[in-house]
């Protein structure tokens, strides 16, 4: 897209004294041509780009608008390296590579490529949704509705949102926009969405209240979980909720927790099998106990 290219060649011209029409077609994949209605349009919004004509000429930005690369330290840079590299496992290879090339190159402090801490954010499904979160992308950008058939624990629906933000959070990845049939902001898993399409209709952008930004308010531990775990699962909690989340007893080990949601709650401690006796709540346990029967009743 257009806008994505002036910001790359903004962020190029920040980064050096003088750089050739000719090396900024190539870079971007474009014509001369392109490149000059591009600082055409830089200069219209008000960034003060110079030309210098015949030998040795080129394009600059005036001084006193110079990137100061001392703003980020080594490890700060390396960190967004690390993170984009993460974005790399959802997004479109090149766009990544071309906005990698532009951090690493030309830098002031010596930034290693090969940086040593792999994010990989995909999931088994990631074609699909790396195609989601392409769609959703461009939806925002041309503040466009989005629709699409959604699955969950009440059952499915058709929505129609105003899109604002694709989240990474909690270990999956969201939608965020106004849902025009709740007519309120709505969080949407895009691994429970199918069928999306861009709308033709467009939508004015709202003020999103406070309130409604603070995505982790959405998720309160409103259910005490206490339960006593076989010694033997003691590496999963460990793993899950971390080394001081349970007390060790000679009963076995003592979990108190709070979860968000009761279908999770359940779902996950079936999955201990019989290594697990939930102690509180009364109605979370009589559930457990007859989801149990009905597994044994399927077998018999």
């Amino acid at each position: 897209m257009k806008l994505n290219r002036l910001l790359g060649i903004l962020t190029v011209l920040l980064q050096n004294n003088r750089v050739a029409a000719p090396y900024l077609a190539d870079k971007f994949e474009v014509n001369r041509r392109t490149i000059g209605r591009d600082i055409d349009a830089l200069c219209q919004a008000g960034i003060p780009i110079i030309t210098y004509q015949g030998a040795g000429g080129g394009i600059s930005i005036a001084e006193g608008f110079k990137l100061d690369k001392s703003v980020l330290t080594t490890d700060e840079l390396t960190g967004i390296i690390a993170a984009i590299k993460g974005l790399g496992s959802v997004s479109e290879q090149s766009q990544i590579e071309r906005t990698l090339d532009k951090l690493g190159a030309n830098a002031d402090a010596v930034i290693s490529m090969n940086e040593p801490v792999v994010i990989d954010l995909a999931s088994h499904y990631k074609g699909n949704l790396t195609h989601k979160i392409e769609q959703i992308k461009r939806a925002v950008l041309e503040t466009r509705l989005i629709e699409f058939d959604y699955y969950y624990d009440k059952g499915e629906s058709h929505r129609r949102i105003e899109p604002y933000f694709v989240i990474f959070q909690w270990s999956a990845w969201y939608v965020f926009g106004f849902c025009l049939e709740r007519q309120d902001w709505r969080l949407f898993k895009l691994m429970r969405l199918w069928n999306l399409k861009i709308c033709d209709e467009l939508y004015d952008q709202r003020d999103i209240p406070t309130e409604k930004r603070d995505f982790n308010a959405r998720f309160t531990d409103d259910i005490k979980l206490i339960a006593m775990f076989d010694p033997s699962e003691k590496y999963r909690l460990i793993e899950t909720y971390g080394f001081e989340s349970f007390t060790e007893t000679p009963a076995g080990l003592r979990l108190e927790i709070g979860f968000t949601n009761r279908e999770f709650l359940i779902t996950w401690i079936l999955g201990f099998g019989g290594k697990v006796t939930v102690l509180e709540p009364a109605d979370i346990a009589e559930e457990i106990q007859t989801a149990a029967e009905k597994i044994l009743s399927n077998y018999k």
